[in-house]
């Protein structure tokens, strides 16, 4: 994934992120816009968007905080 795409998918779960939405939900909701991005791919864009947009939106930074790092996780298992 390129710096582009990685940022079109960032862009994407900051318009879409809610605090009531579960990663999987998250992940449903980027694929239809990006039917090729894999969970991996979802979840550092989460990250490079957390880095991002950090001072724009804490409501939205930590609700992809919360997702990313639920995502770390279950890859490293």
């Amino acid at each position: 994934m390129d710096a582009t795409e990685m940022q079109a998918i960032g862009d994407t779960l900051m318009r879409l992120v809610s605090p009531d939405m579960t990663p999987k939900q998250l992940i449903k909701a980027a694929r239809k816009e990006h039917p090729a991005a894999s969970k991996k791919d979802i979840a550092r864009a989460a990250f490079f968007s957390i880095i991002s947009n950090a001072d724009q939106d804490i409501g939205k930074v930590r609700n992809l905080q919360a997702f990313a790092l639920a995502e770390r996780t279950l890859a490293s298992e």
